[in-house]
């Protein structure tokens, strides 16, 4: 199971944190796991390229974790950009959920 925790301050979204594996199909053919990796790498790399910020990333557990957290001093222009990322980024998965929820489960904190 895939386990989505999207980070919340003052109604803001301000990282995330994704653990574990879908095990929805044999290694290297696992979809579920695909598209997550694609949408949260996807948003990450918009967030890096579009707001021009550094988010606090870390990763391990070969290839089953990855956290994210915005940088605390931004400017607000690009905090606006990185949350609405942040947001479509939710919607993806979400959408990812919907339809897999046996293989993924997302909570806000």
């Amino acid at each position: 199971m895939i386990n989505v925790s999207m980070y919340r301050s003052q109604g803001h979204l301000s990282g995330f944190e994704i653990s574990g594996h879908a095990e929805s199909g044999p290694y290297g053919h696992d979809l579920v796991c695909a598209a997550v990796s694609a949408v949260s790498f996807g948003a990450v790399n918009a967030i890096i390229s579009l707001c021009d910020i550094e988010p606090d990333i870390t990763q391990g557990g070969e290839g089953g974790y990855l956290q994210v957290k915005l940088p605390l001093q931004i400017e607000q222009e690009a905090l606006t950009k990185a949350q609405l990322l942040l947001e479509g980024m939710l919607v993806s998965l979400q959408s990812i959920e919907n339809e897999y929820h046996e293989y993924i489960k997302i909570t806000n904190m």
